[in-house]
């Protein structure tokens, strides 16, 4: 099982998505975290399963909330770095500048 740790950035992005949702209800608040930490545990346990779209980042999307989640892998520490919790009407090529 790899670690999962966030740039600040990602985390950032991570909590005010979190807050927009709470804003209109919390269930849709919960359920947006539960998405999240799905996907973030099948990243852990097979990092490179998923979509290798630009240099050495790694995306996968959640299946109800419009949001990629966009990472690194650290093979040798064992680590996955979560560069971005990106919003699908964002700009794209954005999601990679951290």
């Amino acid at each position: 099982m790899f670690q999962i740790t966030y740039r600040p950035v990602a985390s950032e992005e991570y909590e005010e998505a979190i807050n927009w949702y709470s804003e209109r209800s919390k269930i849709a608040a919960e359920k947006f975290i539960k998405a999240i930490d799905e996907k973030l545990d099948s990243i852990g346990r097979n990092p490179k399963q998923y979509k290798n779209l630009f240099k050495n980042y790694y995306e996968v999307s959640t299946r109800k909330y419009p949001y990629s989640i966009v990472y690194l892998i650290e093979e040798e520490q064992q680590k996955v770095v979560i560069v971005a919790i990106y919003h699908h009407k964002r700009h794209p090529k954005k999601k990679y500048r951290k």
